[in-house]
């Protein structure tokens, strides 16, 4: 979520007014929000969606709510010491959280362990370990529209009976401290990012936001006017028409069966009854192809920790997999594929699998990502039921990441377009009528010089590091992962160092190339990359024959409010990821907004960038999707561009032979071994195209008019990727429910009486 102050005051309408008050009490409001600490309760792109989704579904008026775990830990902050990342707890909560309201009326129990009992009357869950969960309520204000929605974390506390009521011999003490078994759940933010750890914790902590957040909504669902009881039950006919549960990503995914747990043993449904509700009311968003991030949950786990919903998930399996033998009979290797329980070595619960078939829709998160879910990754669930497979592409909220991260520039855009581009980004193509306009191209190349001379600033301040504010200023910030290629622009760093070494005198544009992202603290290869830039920085930020030609910078820490910082101040975006592997990316489309030119890859929503702005406004290079494809199907050989690529010989030597690291010339050995034999990355396939792609950029930028013509154009059509547009997608065709423009009365206003006005009864 990053930081609330200045969000919440931007979306109330009184910026302003705050600063002029703050002002006169002798403050500086700047000041006053960099001692807020970010909330960060995500890992990379899959939070900051969320997050983004939350401001435009209050924007837009939808009765939705965000729900998920008040971690007491967050992502980690990263300190770099003598060039490796070092992990320390975010201690967010410290200095408490003004944001947030405990609602310990709403504190609910979450069942673990026990057994399973069958009677006559159906199964019973019992003999388990309650936890409860205590919410804690966040406001979500919308943009000057009166309306604030609730995004509702849980936290765990121990029953206070905890360890006492049962068989105990009287070690009151122990008892006591025991508490903190239970109340581990809510206490750390896993930090991998596109990468799936089967640990029993996060199972728990999977499960607890799960059964929390159904009981939640079951609780609404009744107290409101359409959970009619007949005589004593419940009728949930309606319930899919009130409820709408959108799963981000299978973190979630538990919620299926649970819904079932509920719908059949607790409330007495029939199975089939129940299992339409369900479906009814699900849908599933997959935010990943890469199979190391896929969820699969070991069957013995889950049947210690969820024994129920294990027999549950067996139930499912054993209809779905009945009815695809009615449609395929003898086709058992279809089955095997299919199936929601992979065998052979431990035999574990495909959660994606669970999702599709446990959802009415399954999307992916930009129009080339959606055709691979349904062609490669599901292609036998699109075959069955390709009516169920959509494209939402994601997006990003223009307050946060224009308005307020970038006032100068939306101030100007404003001036030319008035201020209604805010609420309904696509107006931003009226920018087209001034990209000839030349006292608009000066402005904006003045804003974006402003903003790169306060970045500049701030890291002299900050990292006591000086760079040149009318260098290039060419940025690389996200997680830290192989996917991602952050080794390609290392590759490219070392190549144009190589270049100033070998002709001193030959003209060079000026770059500093910033490098920023957390790396997950298991994953050695990406903490070796963070190492290698780093030593990279040491030897060129160093070398008089350099000067201030070419500046490297790690930039430490990278996080919501830093990005806030380095975004606006970027001119070259680097978005470089193999084709076919970034889902969608959302920070392209930040950089995108905010003035700067992107060098990226035909992936994720870079196709769609390029489609939207023109293919030759963006620095598109490398493989496509199919030539990846073909490349795998030929067999990818690294030593054959490191023969014909003589740079890349020499940048891969000198990493090879220590030239970077002369105290451990052994220091990148694994490294430099996964590009020549394990990179699946094909690091080397885009070498030679990346390094003619970026000559490219250094030659247009060398064209202050002719670059800043090109911003502009980008600029003009960054309106498709507001998460506005993103949610009005996901309100129309999967949770049916009508946005709404109307701005609601103040309080100070008297509004209309009578029955509830409200147009659409469904909270998503």
């Amino acid at each position: 979520m990053g930081r609330t102050l200045q969000n919440t005051m931007i979306n109330l309408g009184l910026q302003n007014a705050c600063d002029e008050a703050v002002y006169q009490l002798g403050l500086d409001m700047e000041e006053l929000e960099e001692i807020e600490e970010d909330a960060g309760l995500g890992n990379g792109g899959l939070g900051r969606l969320a997050a983004c989704f939350l401001d435009s579904m209050a924007t837009l008026g939808l009765a939705a709510y965000g729900y998920g775990i008040r971690y007491e830990y967050g992502i980690f902050n990263q300190k770099i010491r003598d060039g490796w990342q070092v992990e320390e707890a975010d201690d967010w909560l410290r200095h408490g959280n003004p944001w947030e309201k405990a609602r310990p009326e709403y504190m609910l129990p979450v069942h673990f362990y026990g057994r399973v009992e069958h009677s006559a009357s159906g199964a019973k869950w019992v003999d388990t370990q309650v936890v409860l969960a205590l919410p804690y309520d966040t406001p979500v204000p919308g943009y000057m529209n009166n309306t604030v929605n609730t995004m509702r974390l849980w936290s765990a506390r121990a029953p206070n009976d905890f360890n006492l009521r049962d068989f105990n011999v009287g070690d009151y003490i122990q008892a006591v401290l025991d508490r903190n078994l239970a109340e581990n759940i809510s206490r750390v933010l896993y930090p991998n990012d596109n990468f799936f750890e089967g640990k029993e914790l996060r199972l728990k902590q999977e499960y607890f936001v799960v059964a929390a957040t159904l009981q939640d909504i079951i609780r609404r669902f009744k107290a409101s006017k359409f959970g009619s009881t007949d005589s004593v039950r419940t009728v949930f006919d309606s319930f899919p028409d009130q409820v709408a549960i959108q799963l981000n990503d299978t973190h979630p995914a538990m919620a299926i069966p649970e819904l079932m747990r509920i719908f059949v043993d607790i409330e007495k449904l029939p199975w089939d009854k129940a299992w339409d509700i369900t479906r009814k009311t699900f849908a599933y968003t997959n935010h990943t192809v890469l199979p190391e991030a896929l969820e699969r949950w070991p069957v013995d786990l889950v049947e210690k920790l969820l024994p129920r919903h294990l027999q549950i998930i067996y139930e499912i399996n054993q209809r779905h997999l009945d009815h695809i033998a009615s449609l395929f009979p003898n086709d058992v290797e279809r089955l095997r594929r299919m199936s929601l329980v992979e065998e052979g070595g431990t035999k574990r619960i495909n959660m994606a699998h669970l999702c599709i078939v446990g959802s009415h829709a399954v999307n992916g998160v930009a129009k080339i990502h959606s055709e691979i879910v349904k062609t490669q990754v599901f292609e036998d669930f699109a075959e069955l039921e390709p009516e169920k497979f959509q494209n939402k592409t994601n997006g990003i909220t223009p307050r946060r990441w224009l308005l307020l991260c970038n006032p100068g520039l939306a101030e100007l855009i404003a001036e030319k377009i008035g201020e209604d581009y805010v609420r309904d980004l696509s107006q931003l193509t009226k920018l087209h009528e001034f990209v000839d306009d030349d006292l608009f191209i000066r402005e904006v190349a003045k804003v974006k010089q402003e903003n790169k001379v306060k970045f500049a600033l701030y890291l002299e301040k900050e990292y006591k590091v000086k760079i040149n504010p009318s260098s290039m200023f060419d940025v690389h910030v996200k997680r830290i992962h192989e996917y991602k290629r952050q080794l390609m622009n290392c590759l490219h760093i070392i190549t144009m160092y190589n270049r100033i070494r070998r002709d001193p005198a030959k003209l060079f544009v000026p770059r500093t190339v910033i490098i920023g992202g957390k790396a997950a603290p298991g994953y050695h290869m990406a903490k070796m990359i963070i190492k290698l830039i780093n030593a990279v920085a040491q030897v060129v930020n160093n070398d008089p024959m350099v000067g201030s030609k070419l500046k490297v910078i790690f930039l430490e820490n990278y996080r919501v409010s830093l990005a806030e910082k380095v975004i606006p101040a970027t001119d070259l975006s680097e978005q470089i990821s193999t084709a076919g592997t970034e889902a969608s990316g959302t920070g392209n489309m930040k950089f995108m907004l905010n003035g700067a030119l992107t060098i990226g890859t035909m992936d994720g929503a870079n196709v769609e960038m390029a489609e939207e702005a023109g293919e030759e406004n963006l620095f598109i290079f490398g493989m496509r999707v199919e030539d990846v494809t073909e490349l795998d199907r030929k067999g990818y050989n690294a030593q054959l561009y490191y023969d014909r690529l003589p740079e890349l010989k020499q940048a891969v030597d000198q990493i090879k032979s220590g030239f970077f690291s002369p105290k451990d010339p052994n220091l990148f050995n694994d490294v430099v071994n996964m590009l020549f034999y394990h990179d699946r990355f094909k690091v080397f396939a885009d070498y030679e195209a990346y390094v003619k792609c970026q000559e490219k950029v250094s030659e247009l930028y060398l064209n202050s008019k002719a670059w800043t013509k090109m911003v502009i154009r980008n600029i003009a059509a960054a309106g498709k990727f507001s998460s506005d547009r993103t949610i009005k997608e996901y309100a129309r065709d999967i949770w049916h429910v009508e946005p709404s423009d109307l701005k609601i009365p103040p309080p100070n206003e008297p509004r209309e009486t009578g029955q509830d006005k409200t147009p659409n009864g469904t909270a998503a």
